[in-house]
């Protein structure tokens, strides 16, 4: 080979050093990288299970409340009785309403109405089999936005456990290596000072 083409470079040093029998690693090197690849492990199996485990058991309970709200809550036909008070026009106001139950029993209680709805005006209101005025049974969409919901604070909350615990086990293992350092440079730095008091 001439000066002017020298032989291409290899990719790698030809005495590359394995990872697991490099002598420069240590005892917490080794630890480290197990308890990394057993979290990771973790995260790949743990991650999915939280997360669809915990939606599916938030879905399967909001749903129960979807069958029970719509079995005990009814629409009616109120008349308004008289405003208890007027707020802004982008909220609704409180007013005092009157209907007649199944039972043909006369009943008043307060409910939520568009701003500005004028005496004897009619509304519709949800209310509950003993006549108290509710709100609207919740429904299927609201139930899966509440299981997703929750799906994912679960999966952000598992995440962040891992993180934490990588964290905390480097920070631990950290502190053990400087303490090594330091006892290891208690005793070898005598030897060095003194080559250089010669």
């Amino acid at each position: 080979m001439s000066a002017r083409h020298p032989p291409p470079r290899e990719p790698w040093p030809r005495h590359h050093v394995p990872e697991k029998s490099n002598p420069l690693r240590r005892r917490s090197d080794h630890l480290e990288a197990w308890i990394s690849r057993l979290l990771l492990l973790i995260l790949l199996l743990g991650l999915p299970a939280a997360t669809l485990g915990t939606g599916l058991a938030t879905y399967r309970s909001a749903m129960g409340t979807v069958r029970t709200q719509s079995a005990e809550r009814h629409e009616v036909d109120a008349r308004v009785v008289s405003a208890v008070r007027t707020v802004t026009a982008t909220e609704e106001q409180r007013a005092q309403v009157r209907w007649i139950d199944d039972e043909g029993t006369t009943r008043t209680d307060n409910a939520l109405v568009k701003p500005h709805t004028p005496n004897g005006a009619t509304v519709r209101v949800w209310v509950t089999r003993d006549g108290a005025v509710t709100g609207p049974p919740m429904t299927e969409n609201q139930a899966m936005t509440t299981s997703w919901f929750t799906g994912g604070a679960a999966a952000t909350g598992f995440v962040a456990m891992i993180y934490v615990t990588r964290v905390g086990v480097r920070h631990k293992l950290d502190r053990e290596r400087y303490a090594l350092w330091d006892a290891e440079w208690e005793r070898v730095e005598p030897l060095w000072a003194g080559r250089f008091r010669r």
